[in-house]
């Protein structure tokens, strides 16, 4: 067996351009300018669809660049935040009608709200009072109340809303995103994650590239202070969020000659074997993008840079940081940023949803509103998405069990109806699409899928979501697996 170019091809060398064919072409021309779709889906400029090239690289036209994924991890109660239901009011204590649920511990009778609902703008949407900023920005969004997911345990439904499937191994949407249309900013990482601490139990297989090049995996920024409730304009140190991108020991020159040695030996082995090792040139680029952080990365994150109203609007503590800084990050053309509100599972209200939703709205609220105000103000909402829910939802019923400690003050993990919103490029503002049953237990119209929601985000970036596939292990994988529809009736 012989290389195009004449030269032998060993038995592992073709192997591993059989493995990873597909990726090695979206890998070649991600160290220089921004790739689309199209130079991904074929390596003969000639073979590629009219159309395809006639948007840019495209499968069709983009309303928007990027995504900032405001995360509430936890689970948020979609009957306490965007799902009013009246039913819960007057059927408050008794048992939800047609008998018990199965959910994964002991509930009782129906519960209602502990939070008042009230109708916002022009569309008069209804939302909780642990919303209220966000609430005055809801003719700039559309509530989806009818989510659903397959599982209704923490980790499984993580890994689905971020990777599209219920196990470890698949890559995460920042990783799709970057691998299909690359990065508008050559000195920042195409994908960023911000929260004080790792979140979730599941942590980095939330953001990782998995059999994609590991250039494309999310890179996590620890937003924590260290003293407790620091004034972000005056205390916050942008240097100690990326210090592992600076060498104590070695010049910005001496860095610069060992990555040219390196490129030049790599390019002394292609040169030779005439094939490219991806996973090689993909750690060499994630190199050269760390050092290039040093001059942008400290300026991109020093968020003491704003205006005073600018900080005013946005609030103080972590979640008001990261929100501030995905508006400045999507601003120097990060793709993907992703916003989670603390460590573990915040939002988990299981024995006091009052005490459990309380705080976490309180901090969430000002900056969740101020990230659209900010995109206005920037002139960047109508080319960013922002997308803002939790992994799965909770129950209309009161948890009884072990984890709400017998007193029914909390409830549950509900996979089958959850609400999420979205807003900004291309999607349609002051709308709500679906809806749950009378005590919101179950999505009961047009139900929206994880698989659902991803084909949409991908479709807004000019994506056909069954068209970006990468061949890993004998077969063409991709974000939304072997489903996933385009929920047309939300987009402007």
């Amino acid at each position: 067996m012989k290389h195009k170019s004449g030269a032998p091809v060993t038995r592992r060398q073709a192997l591993c351009t059989m493995g990873n064919g597909f990726g090695m072409l979206a890998f070649a021309g991600l160290v220089g300018e921004s790739l689309g779709v199209a130079e991904l889906l074929a390596a003969d400029q000639k073979t590629i669809d009219p159309k395809v090239k006639a948007t840019g690289g495209l499968h069709h036209p983009a309303r928007a660049k990027h995504v900032i994924f405001l995360f509430m991890n936890g689970g948020l109660s979609q009957v306490d935040s965007f799902d009013p239901k009246p039913m819960l009011d007057k059927f408050h204590g008794q048992p939800l009608p047609g008998g018990s649920i199965a959910t994964e511990r002991r509930t009782g009778a129906l519960m209602k709200s502990p939070f008042a609902f009230k109708k916002y703008g022009q569309s008069g949407i209804e939302v909780s009072e642990l919303f209220p900023l966000v609430g005055e920005q809801i003719d700039n969004v559309c509530v989806i109340r009818s989510m659903y997911t397959d599982i209704p345990n923490h980790e499984p439904s993580l890994l689905m809303m971020n990777t599209g499937h219920t196990q470890v191994g698949r890559p995460s949407m920042g990783a799709w995103l970057t691998y299909g249309l690359g990065t508008a900013n050559q000195n920042l990482p195409g994908f960023v994650v911000l929260c004080p601490e790792t979140p979730t139990t599941v942590g980095s297989p939330l953001w990782n590239n998995s059999f994609l090049p590991a250039m494309h995996q999310g890179t996590f920024i620890p937003n924590k202070v260290e003293k407790k409730d620091q004034a972000i304009e005056k205390d916050f140190d942008p240097k100690k969020l990326v210090a592992y991108v600076n060498n104590d020991k070695f010049t910005r020159d001496e860095q610069r000659r060992e990555l040219d040695l390196l490129v030049k030996l790599d390019t002394l082995r292609n040169q030779r074997d005439a094939i490219k090792d991806p996973q090689l040139e993909a750690a060499i680029n994630s190199m050269e993008v760390a050092y290039r952080m040093q001059t942008e990365a400290p300026e991109v994150f020093d968020i003491r840079k704003e205006s005073k109203a600018t900080l005013e609007m946005y609030g103080p503590g972590s979640t008001a940081r990261s929100c501030l800084m995905a508006v400045r990050l999507v601003q120097k053309g990060v793709r993907m940023v992703q916003v989670y509100y603390a460590s573990g599972d915040p939002w988990d209200a299981h024995d006091n949803l009052h005490f459990q939703h309380r705080r976490p709205a309180f901090d969430s609220d000002r900056p969740f509103a101020a990230v659209i105000k900010d995109l206005k103000s920037r002139g960047l909402f109508d080319e960013t998405i922002v997308v803002c829910g939790s992994e799965f939802g909770r129950t209309p019923v009161a948890e009884v069990g072990a984890g709400g400690n017998g007193v029914g003050t909390g409830r549950d993990h509900n996979p089958f109806g959850f609400s999420m919103w979205l807003a900004g490029g291309g999607i349609k503002g002051g709308t709500v699409h679906g809806a749950t049953d009378d005590f919101g237990f179950k999505a009961i119209d047009r139900p929206v899928h994880v698989h659902d929601l991803h084909a949409t985000i991908l479709h807004l970036l000019g994506i056909d979501h069954t068209q970006l596939t990468y061949r890993y292990s004998g077969r063409d994988f991709r974000l939304t697996d072997v489903a996933g529809t385009v929920i047309k009736e939300i987009l402007a």
